[in-house]
């Protein structure tokens, strides 16, 4: 018996078969599971407009598979697009939308599987909160990511060639004639941002969570193996149907720290720490920031991607991709079943490494730690969280003045008119989940010190978030956040802040007396948004350090 025999099967569903029929739905598939196709495809998102095509090639694996599939959407919004402005504020919260959307969907219509195509930064991990929610058979596609983009020889990304080249261009390194040729030229196609940023790195979370078929990572959007993964996992959800895998047997505590082991060698995105915690919340698997910390102490960083270093995807899938990567930390990750319908270590152990440099041995890595870091101090009790693996080694300790901002904007204002410079530590507050609300990502303000020369001489940190281009010393996540009166919110103008990365120290260096005074005299500030989804979303959700899921969810 499938669940979706209960809208098709029984003489009392024959106004329910009717409405089916009106579909165009052949009598035939009333005997086949019912499969659910979600897509995020938009016209508005570069690493969703090829979708069109991959949902034919999910629906023929379906197909051949013995299911018979129907297609429904989520929304998806670009970061990159809604980067700099109010905008922002509603990414984050989309991901609940997302996940929301789904559930409401898959059990008003009672159907037997999931196949999900997704590709960017919120829409991935909405889709996987969803799966562990439902828990039903689910196999995720991920679009794939973008080629990147030349100017003759030099090969050009969104961030480096965008992003940062605003600063640069303000700091009067480049011409305006050449910032157009950047952003003509930085991204050719389809696909999800070049390098190892928030979209990118929660595809390969999936694929090593074990919810995706090995290679569907790295593979480009625009490459014939795209269609076939996408053809395969259609094929291989009608597999986990008959044999009632559902998505908590693989997404368990195994699985969770084989993707944070996997996240920690390639140096991902610190987003992966708010969405693998909501995720892990849905899938009913417990996950704090030690068990982050914890791996990446473990963990040594083998490749370095775009912030951090060179290489871009095309360049990992080329090397081996995630079965390259799990093969080196073979002796370190935890057999698991996967959507393929084989073992995670059997995965790792028929994987080739063709790139030494862009997968490096363990003996040989870029760093002997993770790419991200959980910091913890007065500055921040709950923890906060850097990636590491794009600071300078003479930035990995520091210690400056604070330099306040209660939003965003009046920070870039600073930044870009020369008013912060070398030895301050930027504090961009009530940015947080409740404060922003939503949780901005600060790529403008990050990519503008890195283009102004100052990535070296300044520190930033928030309770806001960071995009997976940010490189330097950028700390985000500080929590408790300044509209919950976290210690962020007691820091003035001119304080000292002493940043410790290997220590893992975050501190406000003004003693307890002064900051008990402070604390009694802080007023919460008027929320900045009042009506509407963001205002109810301020209300409902909570900390950072929890992944900033829905209380009570």
């Amino acid at each position: 018996m499938y669940r979706s025999d209960l809208v098709k099967k029984g003489v009392e569903r024959a106004p329910h078969r009717a409405l089916l029929y009106a579909t165009g739905m052949p009598t035939k598939a009333l005997d086949m599971p019912f499969i659910g196709v979600v897509s995020s495809f938009t016209d508005l998102v570069p690493g969703h407009v090829a979708m069109r095509d991959l949902e034919r090639w999910i629906e023929k694996g379906v197909h051949t598979g013995g299911g018979y599939a129907f297609f429904f959407s989520v929304p998806g919004i670009c970061d990159g697009v809604a980067m700099g402005h109010g905008g922002m504020k509603y990414s984050l919260p989309s991901r609940e939308l997302i996940a929301d959307m789904i559930e409401a969907i898959v059990e008003a219509h009672q159907l037997d599987g999931l196949v999900m195509l997704t590709n960017c930064d919120k829409i991935t991990p909405g889709m996987l909160m969803a799966a562990g929610r439902l828990d039903l058979p689910t196999v995720v596609v991920t679009a794939g990511p973008m080629l990147g983009g030349r100017i003759g020889n030099r090969r050009l990304s969104l961030v480096r060639d965008t992003f940062e080249a605003v600063g640069r261009f303000q700091a009067g390194e480049i011409t305006q004639e050449e910032l157009s040729l950047y952003e003509m030229e930085a991204c050719p196609g389809p696909g999800s941002c070049q390098g190892l940023y928030t979209a990118n790195t929660m595809a390969c979370m999936t694929e090593a969570l074990g919810m995706s078929l090995p290679g569907c990572a790295t593979a480009p959007a625009v490459m014939a193996k795209k269609r076939r993964i996408a053809f395969d996992s259609g094929v291989a959800l009608m597999e986990l149907v008959r044999n009632g895998v559902t998505a908590r047997a693989i997404m368990n505590r195994a699985a969770f720290e084989n993707a944070i082991r996997v996240d920690m060698a390639l140096g991902g995105s610190t987003n992966t720490l708010l969405h693998l915690m909501a995720i892990a919340h849905d899938a009913r698997v417990d996950l704090g920031l030690d068990t982050f910390d914890r791996i990446s102490r473990e963990t040594p960083n083998i490749a370095r991607l775009r912030p951090a270093g060179d290489y871009m995807m095309e360049d990992l899938d080329a090397a081996g991709g995630i079965p390259g990567v799990l093969k080196r930390l073979l002796e370190s990750i935890q057999d698991n079943p996967t959507v393929a319908g084989v073992g995670i270590k059997e995965i790792a152990q028929g994987a080739r490494i063709i790139d030494e440099d862009v997968i490096r041995p363990l003996e040989n890595a870029y760093h002997p730690e993770g790419g991200l870091a959980v910091l913890w101090g007065n500055l921040a009790p709950g923890g906060a969280v850097v990636k590491q693996s794009a600071v300078s080694d003479g930035m990995m300790r520091f210690e400056g003045k604070a330099r306040c901002f209660d939003s965003e904007e009046a920070a870039m204002a600073a930044i870009t008119s020369g008013g912060v410079g070398p030895g301050d530590v930027v504090v961009i507050r009530y940015e947080g989940p409740k404060g922003g609300p939503g949780m901005r990502e600060m790529l403008a303000p990050t990519s503008a010190i890195v283009g102004m020369g100052l990535s070296d001489s300044v520190a930033l940190i928030t309770d806001g978030r960071f995009s997976g281009g940010t490189k330097g010393p950028c700390i985000g996540h500080v929590s408790p956040e300044a509209m919950e009166g976290g210690p962020i919110a007691l820091i003035r103008d001119g304080d000292r802040i002493r940043v410790d990365i290997p220590g893992r120290r975050l501190e406000l260096l003004v003693d307890e007396e002064e900051l008990a005074r402070r604390r009694a005299a802080w007023v919460p500030p008027e929320p900045k948004v009042t009506g509407g989804y963001l205002a109810r979303y301020a209300q409902l959700v909570t900390s950072a350090s929890t992944g900033a899921v829905y209380k009570g969810g």
